[in-house]
């Protein structure tokens, strides 16, 4: 098992292991929960998203890291910093993404001050930024109790359809 690199009251967020694809599976391959993402991954699609994460803790140090309940050792979501284009430029993101089973149960913002607090504090990043779907509420809502605030707009095209963006940023 991986060291722990941030932990909460609840939580424990380290970086994923192949051991953990079963849980990513389940977060990933939930039409629910990837609505943002036009749709549930397939399994190779899964496979392919753990491989980066392990290239960005390679490259970078740093990910979306596997989120685990400190009582069960259970993964039930991800949540980290990963480098994104916006404005031309590469900017650190705060992502979080959580089985649909622990929504509405604080993890989510558990989870990214947690993030917000090690990328400003240990990583010494100025700003950190959310690119957030224009449809996901939900996370829009987590960026704001995070201190965050509306910075501007992008829009990507992925998976055949463009989808604005709002970009939040600390």
């Amino acid at each position: 098992m991986k060291p722990v690199i941030i932990e909460t009251e609840r939580l424990q967020l380290r970086e994923m292991e192949l051991d953990n694809i079963e849980a990513l599976a389940t977060i990933l391959q939930d039409d629910r929960v990837m609505y943002a993402y036009n749709g549930a991954f397939s399994a190779d699609e899964t496979m392919a998203w753990l491989q980066k994460q392990f290239r960005r803790y390679a490259d970078y140090g740093f990910g979306l890291w596997g989120v685990f309940l400190k009582d069960t050792g259970k993964m039930i979501g991800q949540c980290g910093i990963t480098m994104q284009d916006f404005d031309d430029a590469q900017v650190p993101e705060i992502g979080y993404l959580l089985a649909f089973d622990y929504w509405h149960k604080g993890y989510a913002i558990e989870a990214a001050k947690a993030t917000t607090a090690y990328g400003l504090g240990i990583l010494r990043f100025e700003h950190l930024y959310a690119i957030i779907r224009d449809n996901n509420i939900a996370s829009q809502n987590v960026a704001l109790r995070n201190g965050m605030k509306p910075f501007g707009n992008k829009t990507v095209f992925y998976r055949g359809v463009v989808m604005p963006h709002v970009v939040y940023r600390t």
